[in-house]
């Protein structure tokens, strides 16, 4: 039955369609790498893979292929909405759904593709056992108050009628050396007493690095996976993933006084030549990107002028003066250098590409 959820094939571009002036690559064998080095660092514990939000961003049809031929074995998306175009990678038992069963629809449609619920509330244990039950995972709050049962409600028949393979919690603040990961790792290993269970799940990328009192049977790496260094342990580990090009469109010569871009908040000091570049807000390059931050070609630094607009970014071409329309320039996208965040998290760096920009990335 899960033939009937797959989604449909794109049709095949046109030929005659110009190329895009935007670029996504993905670097596969950084993602394999990232993915076998989390496994390793995960010691007894097997590392599975987020790959919600499109695999943060850089694609499901690109990374899942690259991480279950690198040997991952579990896939957690979001939403039952995720599971089809993952499932045309992997087998449906291999899906996890964090947001667990909120109705009988929900149920069905796991069943009918294999994919496996968290049950994150008594009420989602309930829907879960009278439409059928089978295997699932249970997610356990353990401090975040995000999603999961409390503690307190472990002893319910509605908890006893689970069939639990993954019993599971996440962390709050993984990414800070704080007594709360203690605490929530020793509340896990609490919750293991009194829920039969098969195996055990807490450590996200950055609980990877605070080691193997976290790592239980399974860790599911995210971030860490698509270039994002949560903690510095990882650094040497981790490598980038996404790199990300865009066109010029013009070229031009402005003098003292002009400005440049929405409000003229840059005002030309002296002669320049800047650039308009084919990137903005609908690629995910947003607004708060640009003050501070610099494009690059061939080693040489272009700094962002005025405002980032809809579609377009001006640059100083003073450092490449031979550069024409045409021509590609490097954008600032890895997660892992904090300069270039300019207020946005990793996770919002990767999850905000466009699907524009995410059309073009090679399959």
């Amino acid at each position: 039955m899960i033939d009937s959820y797959l989604p449909r094939m794109a049709p095949q571009s046109d030929p005659h369609l110009p190329a895009s002036t935007l670029r996504l690559n993905v670097d596969r064998d950084a993602l394999a790498a990232n993915w076998r080095s989390l496994n390793a660092l995960s010691g007894s514990a097997r590392a599975g893979a987020a790959v919600k939000a499109d695999a943060y961003g850089l694609g499901v049809d690109t990374c899942v292929p690259v991480l279950r031929d690198a040997g991952c074995e579990t896939f957690f998306v979001a939403h039952w909405g995720e599971v089809a175009a993952v499932a045309v990678h992997v087998a449906g038992g291999q899906i996890a759904v964090l947001h667990g069963p909120l109705s009988e629809a929900d149920c069905a449609f796991a069943r009918a593709t294999g994919a496996i619920p968290v049950i994150n509330s008594l009420e989602q244990a309930g829907v879960w056992t009278a439409t059928g039950g089978g295997p699932c995972h249970l997610m356990v709050d353990t401090g975040i108050n995000r999603l999961g049962v409390a503690l307190c409600e472990l002893g319910d028949p509605a908890i006893a009628a689970l069939r639990v393979d993954l019993l599971m919690s996440h962390l709050a603040s993984a990414d800070e050396t704080t007594a709360m990961n203690r605490m929530q790792a020793e509340l896990l290993g609490e919750a293991a007493q009194q829920v039969p269970h098969r195996r055990l799940s807490l450590a996200n990328s950055a609980g990877i690095a605070l080691g193997a009192a976290f790592a239980f049977d399974m860790t599911r790496p995210g971030l860490a996976l698509y270039g994002g260094v949560p903690r510095a342990e990882l650094a040497e580990a981790i490598r980038p993933v996404a790199m990300i090009a865009a066109q010029l469109l013009q070229c031009r010569n402005i003098a003292p006084g002009e400005g440049v871009g929405y409000n003229a908040t840059f005002i030309a000091p002296t002669h320049m030549r800047v650039g308009t570049v084919s990137i903005g807000y609908a690629d995910g390059f947003l607004r708060q990107r640009g003050p501070g931050n610099a494009f690059h070609h061939e080693g040489r630094r272009l700094p962002i002028l005025g405002k980032v607009s809809m579609d377009m970014v001006v640059v100083d071409l003073g450092e490449a003066p031979d550069l024409r329309a045409g021509d590609w320039l490097g954008v600032p996208w890895n997660p892992a250098d904090a300069a270039q965040q300019s207020g946005l998290s990793p996770y919002e760096m990767l999850t905000v590409i466009g699907t524009r920009l995410r059309r073009t990335a090679a399959l």
